[in-house]
């Protein structure tokens, strides 16, 4: 039993990890199909674009450190080892995607653009399932749909993150033109991708929950 226990523990640490960089990789891979962002990337480029005096790693902390300090009020126990590798590393990991993949495709047509897409919100709500079932503390912005969906049960919780996932992408446009951009300088990061990421992530996040993610830490018959 204790050994069992133990193999499940390494899983549950591999998963988070690998769930969190894997999701900041597709943002890399957001950015290249310049099709949008996922919600809460294009929240934080629309703050950051309205606040220029502060760079996107500055910001990026200060952010998630106050959805940390709401998330400990109402729940403490969404926080754990994903929530700080997301805090820490996450940006950094969404600098080197985009770095590395505009090395390998300095030039991109629309089908390597729908291709990039495609593959980034299959990816991303794959590795958001990894590290949600887990259960070793999700991003700080991840638990605010999860504590809504524990603390208000009438919706699921597929329901709230697309409520959420809405909310960051209208406060994000918001600040953009609070900041002065384009109409045309908007769409880069807000676009058809983000729309697809609000209204899929949840439901796909907790299919993939079911058919890879519990699987894969509990066994298939579990």
């Amino acid at each position: 039993m204790k050994e069992n226990q133990r193999k499940i523990f390494i899983k549950r640490i591999v998963m988070t990890v690998v769930g969190v960089l894997g999701g900041g990789f597709c943002v890399g891979l957001f950015r290249m199909s310049v099709f949008g962002v996922d919600p809460f990337q294009a929240f934080m480029s629309g703050i950051d674009a309205a606040l220029p005096g502060l760079s996107f790693g500055t910001l990026y902390v200060i952010i998630n450190v106050t959805l940390l300090l709401v998330a400990l009020i109402f729940d403490r126990t969404k926080i754990g080892l994903g929530t700080f590798v997301n805090i820490f590393l996450l940006g950094y990991m969404v600098d080197f995607s985009h770095q590395f993949l505009m090395s390998l495709f300095p030039t991109v047509n629309i089908m390597m653009r729908i291709l990039f897409l495609v593959t980034g919100v299959v990816i991303i709500c794959i590795t958001s399932a990894l590290y949600f079932t887990a259960n070793m503390g999700v991003s700080t912005y991840d638990a605010v749909a999860l504590i809504l969906a524990d603390r208000i049960q009438k919706l699921a919780f597929k329901y709230w993150r697309i409520i959420t996932d809405f909310l960051c992408v209208f406060i994000g446009i918001a600040f953009f033109l609070i900041g002065g951009n384009q109409v045309s300088q908007i769409v880069t990061l807000i676009g058809i991708g983000t729309i697809i990421t609000a209204f899929f992530m949840g439901p796909l996040i907790s299919f993939f929950n079911k058919a890879i993610a519990e699987p894969l830490l509990y066994g298939k018959n579990k």
